[in-house]
């Protein structure tokens, strides 16, 4: 069996069915229905030997690299786990994972068809889709239909509350914790500091000023010296970059979400202006794939992130008998044939093994059981986190991954950083 990506291809025309399709499928309120007193049946997308979950990512346009890894970790952890004999679930059957990657070219409306559409394939769950704006533009629809929108590869807290969200669970610390994270490893650095902040204008740039603002709280080294805000629909950010660099900053925050062009853009234009802050960027734009291609990473004193999990650069990433595993399954059922440069790759790895987790703790094969236990899994050793680092699906209002650690960039990946230069 060959799990694929699926492209946008008749989900438009499709869309428009989705409606109709829900209610003939009886899916619409979570799809378990109790056929007689006492039995419950399988909520669509799960029978004896399967289960099928989709993702959409934007798998086209300038978010492709983050996208593509974003699916592909997942991709080859399931068809691994396949050709390994499927995997064993809590009420004993052996099941495989059909993982349908979806296209939405980083498009809210796309995404939001795409789950219209997998709603209408018979998927039993949608899970590690990437980025804020796509994975909000369906939220309400999968809460509404009781369709589980899991492991999701966005900071942003609105799917971690468990009150707002029952149907949903982040993956990645939210993006108020990296922040804060930030903010106190600055305000623990000995000397004055000048901050310059560059920041996307939603809740991702929002949420990582707002986390850097509450760890520098009282700390009377530090002044913000000028904060900007931009467009996620933005080209190019030049003039605000000119702008930050005209108060000689020693410090540049720039809260930017991964789109690759804008990243790199950036980057040059500080370079091109001679401007050489100290620079902390979140961990979904840090990636080496990002760095290098600007060509000015020795521009900066210094190029922080912070980060929950290994890189796959790392040598203890590629020297552990896991990390070959991953990169063995990578290669072979991806189209990734290098040790990929997002960190994305990874992430959907480690969410693939928390759904495996849950999926051996399932005893009833419906959407409602399935919530159950993932929202059990606790003190959970998934493969490539930081030493002490542990999966936690009980909280309130915490994502999955909680545990965040400030690192320096070295030239080829990223170490633990006890300071800022």
């Amino acid at each position: 069996m060959k799990i694929t990506k699926r492209t946008r291809r008749d989900v438009v025309a499709l869309a428009a069915l989705c409606t109709i399709a829900l209610a003939m499928s009886g899916c619409a309120r979570g799809g378990a229905a109790e056929a007689e007193e006492g039995e419950v049946t399988a909520s669509p997308g799960i029978t004896d030997t399967t289960i099928t979950f989709g993702t959409t990512s934007p798998l086209s346009g300038s978010a492709a690299g983050v996208g593509n890894c974003a699916a592909d970790g997942a991709i080859a952890y399931f068809e691994s786990r396949n050709a390994d004999g499927g995997i064993t679930f809590g009420d004993g059957k052996t099941r495989n994972v059909e993982f349908k990657a979806y296209d939405d070219g980083y498009d809210p409306q796309r995404a939001l068809a795409n789950f219209q559409q997998m709603v209408s394939d018979g998927v039993f769950g949608t899970a590690l889709s990437l980025g804020t704006p796509t994975n909000r533009a369906f939220r309400d629809a999968a809460i509404a239909a009781e369709v589980p929108q899991v492991l999701v590869q966005t900071g942003d807290p609105l799917f971690s509350d468990r009150a707002e969200s029952p149907w949903q669970l982040g993956l990645l610390p939210i993006y108020q914790q990296e922040g804060e994270a930030f903010g106190e490893l600055l305000a623990a650095t000995p000397g004055e500091h000048r901050v310059a902040i560059l920041y996307q204008n939603d809740d991702f740039g929002l949420g990582y000023v707002e986390g850097f603002k509450l760890g520098i709280e009282g700390a009377e080294n530090i002044e913000v010296v000028k904060e900007i805000g931009y467009e996620a629909t933005a080209t190019e950010v030049n003039a605000q970059i000119t702008d930050l660099a005209s108060t000689d900053a020693d410090v540049f925050f720039n809260a930017m979400s991964s789109l690759a062009p804008l990243v790199i853009g950036s980057l040059q234009q500080a370079h091109t202006l001679g401007w050489s802050p100290s620079l902390f960027l979140p961990s979904t734009s840090s990636s080496p794939a990002l760095l290098e291609p600007s060509g000015v990473a020795d521009s900066f004193a210094g190029i922080y992130s912070t980060a929950s999990s290994l890189s796959a650069a790392s040598p203890a990433f590629q020297d552990s008998e896991e990390g070959q595993r991953f990169l063995d399954a990578l290669h072979t059922y991806t189209a990734q044939t290098d040790v990929p440069g997002f960190p994305q790759c990874v992430w959907s790895w480690i969410g693939a093994s928390i759904l495996e987790e849950a999926f051996t703790k399932m005893t009833e094969p419906t959407r409602e059981n399935f919530m159950e236990a993932l929202r059990s899994v606790s003190g959970f050793s998934a493969p490539f986190l930081l030493d002490g680092g542990l999966i936690d699906a009980t909280h309130e209002d915490r994502p999955a991954m909680s545990d965040v650690v400030v690192m320096e960039f070295n030239g080829a990946g990223f170490g633990p950083a006890d300071s800022i230069s």
